[in-house]
């Protein structure tokens, strides 16, 4: 963001002394001499910046004591005392973006752009390639601008520099990406593309190894939830199964991960849709839009689930290759319309060069209203570095100060998917929540049926596909537990310390908003509730100081769950549906599973009685 700083239409000390000087004439008269004294010394100034050649200096945002973004004047042959400082001050910056720092060379610490000379920004280059190598890290020169404010001095430029820690013991830095979109908008192709690093032919060769099942092959249509992996390295260059890699070649080579996350985008599979969202905590998400169709089927209400779990979005319109530019025009502009409605309040972000990747990538997650549009050809590969640039470049969410928190915590790990794997055994996939879990911890899992917790030992663990000895909060992966009887574990099912005393519930609060509704929402209704793991039919039971509910109206309601009781966290982002009814809220209230059901029981017997 760049903010004018100008002086102009400030009054010189000079002036003012001479005006209450002269005060023995009327007020209205010095107010007059003062007006017109100024506005001559405005006119003054003016014509002496233009003649001059000279506009007010652009300035950044002040520099921030945390985050990992680091500006520097210049950097030109400090002491070795000034050099061991920089490094240190370096490694607290790639420590605060969980191995990724932003340094812009030319900058004042109070966001003034003042910009070096050439031979200077290539002494400060040198200096912060060393200061990077000091840390086991590697640096890319994201971009150069000139900053000619002043065209009587020599050509400055500043210098916007990706510093990038070298993978070391596999600890990548991973952001997780879910795909979204209708069906048939290119999801599976432009994944394909992405992490084999091969165009498509036009038929759909690029997502043939994105399949899980037959008949997805057969029909070219995602049902599941499959995922994929693109890494960067620490200069920034592609990481993907090209030149035969396998994902455990990818893993070590790579310092940041991109995991996408494939979801169904035909209507009758919104439930795994649905699922992907809430359990897998994706950082962003992509919308694919197809540039021929335009905004069709299921993207609205895709589009509607991730701003309700709050995920941020930027939207890649695909097969721009099959349509005149008209059409991509018209495309762009409809979304841009719908992202500008009162009910999205978005800023698009229309990304058409390299430069417009990296300030894209940068706001993207300094604003929650941008949303950058990329459009481009999974068949001709137009635009497609553009949008590998941009994810290259993408700060993770969360700093390290948050993860380590997290990983302060008990150990929780959210059971999303079961598996019986040959001379393995039983194997769950999904995601820690907090703490740390390590190779042969003993844990509990649960609640079964009768709301108990049974006890476990983590055998190995695999991130990615590839082994891994230590799991951290916020990272996915899968466990194998041996023998443990899979029958006994179902999805939704958490893995927790023996030292935690995990809340399981029948029967909780929420706050809700219902966002559709074809009639009314009242008690008795039925609904499938997701929350974050967790997808069981729920009960409306009552509703705190309503009768009825209407599109748009926001009560607190209780839920009773039809089946087992469930592990849940108070404020857990919650979303429910039943056919055309939708709404969003959060939990407020949990309520012990066995006496609320014997006392509502009773009310209930109380009242037919009556």
């Amino acid at each position: 963001m760049m903010v004018d700083l100008s002086g102009n239409g400030a009054v010189s000390p000079g002036h003012t002394r001479h005006g209450q000087g002269s005060g023995n004439t009327g007020k209205k008269t010095s107010k007059k001499s003062r007006t017109k004294r100024g506005k001559r010394g405005r006119k003054r100034r003016n014509k002496k910046n233009i003649r001059n050649n000279k506009t007010p200096p652009p300035y950044f945002p002040p520099e921030a004591e945390e985050g990992n973004i680091e500006y520097k004047l210049k950097l030109v042959n400090p002491t070795q005392y000034r050099f061991e400082h920089l490094a240190t001050q370096l490694k607290w910056r790639l420590q605060e973006g969980r191995g990724e720092a932003v340094y812009q060379i030319g900058v004042e610490d109070n966001g003034l752009l003042v910009g070096l000379s050439e031979a200077d920004m290539r002494a400060s280059l040198k200096t912060l390639k060393r200061m990077a190598e000091k840390v086991g890290a590697d640096i890319t020169l994201l971009r150069e601008r000139e900053v000619d404010y002043d065209l009587d001095r020599n050509t400055r430029k500043i210098a916007e520099v990706l510093v990038r820690k070298v993978p070391d013991d596999q600890q990548f830095l991973d952001l997780r990406v879910a795909v979204l979109g209708n069906v048939d908008s290119g999801k599976s192709t432009l994944l394909g593309v992405l992490t084999q690093g091969e165009l498509d032919n036009g038929r759909g060769r690029a997502r043939l190894n994105l399949f899980r099942h037959l008949h997805e092959i057969q029909t070219g249509r995602t049902s599941s939830i499959s995922f994929e992996i693109l890494g960067f390295n620490s200069k920034g260059e592609v990481v993907n199964y090209s030149e035969s890699r396998t994902a455990e070649q990818i893993c070590e080579s790579s310092s940041k991960m991109i995991t996408f996350i494939d979801l169904a985008g035909h209507h009758k599979y919104l439930k795994t849709t649905i699922f992907g969202l809430t359990s897998y905590c994706p950082d962003f998400a992509m919308l694919v839009v197809s540039a021929n169709t335009g905004i069709a089927g299921t993207t609205r209400e895709h589009l509607g689930l991730a701003m309700a779990l709050k995920v941020p979005i930027f939207i890649v319109v695909s097969k721009v290759d099959l349509c005149s530019r008209g059409t991509v025009e018209r495309t762009v502009r409809q979304l841009e319309r719908l992202l500008k409605q009162p009910g999205c309040n978005k800023i698009p972000l229309m990304v058409s060069g390299a430069d417009d990747a990296v300030t894209a990538a940068q706001q993207f997650t300094q604003s929650e209203c941008i949303t950058p549009i990329f459009t481009l050809s999974s068949v001709s590969g137009e635009s497609l570095e553009l949008l590998k640039v941009f994810l290259n470049i993408l700060p993770p969410l969360s700093n390290s100060k948050e993860q380590e928190e997290l990983m302060q915590q008990l150990t929780e790990f959210q059971v999303d998917e079961i598996y019986s794997v040959p001379d393995v055994g039983t194997v769950v996939g999904g995601t820690l929540y907090s703490g740390v879990c390590r190779e042969g911890e003993r844990l509990v899992v649960g609640p079964t049926d009768e709301g108990r917790f049974l006890r476990l030992k983590v055998g190995s663990i695999q991130r990615n596909r590839s082994a891994c000895r230590v799991l951290r909060a916020g990272q996915a992966a899968t466990l194998a537990l041996g023998s443990f009887d899979r029958s006994l574990l179902r999805k939704g099912m958490v893995m927790v310390s023996p030292k935690m005393n995990p809340t399981i519930c029948c029967q909780f609060e929420a706050a809700i908003v219902l966002l559709f509704h074809a009639k009314t929402f009242r008690r008795g209704s039925q609904v499938t509730v997701h929350v974050g793991n967790v997808r069981q039919t729920a009960t409306v039971e009552c509703l705190h100081g309503k009768d009825e509910l209407r599109t748009g109206e926001r009560a607190v309601v209780r839920f009773c769950f039809i089946k087992h009781p469930e592990y849940l966290r108070l404020g857990a982002k919650l979303l429910f549906r039943e056919g055309v009814t939708k709404g969003i809220g959060h939990v407020t209230r949990l309520l012990p599973p066995s006496q609320n059901h014997d006392q509502n029981q009773n009310q209930d017997q109380n009242q037919q009685e009556h």
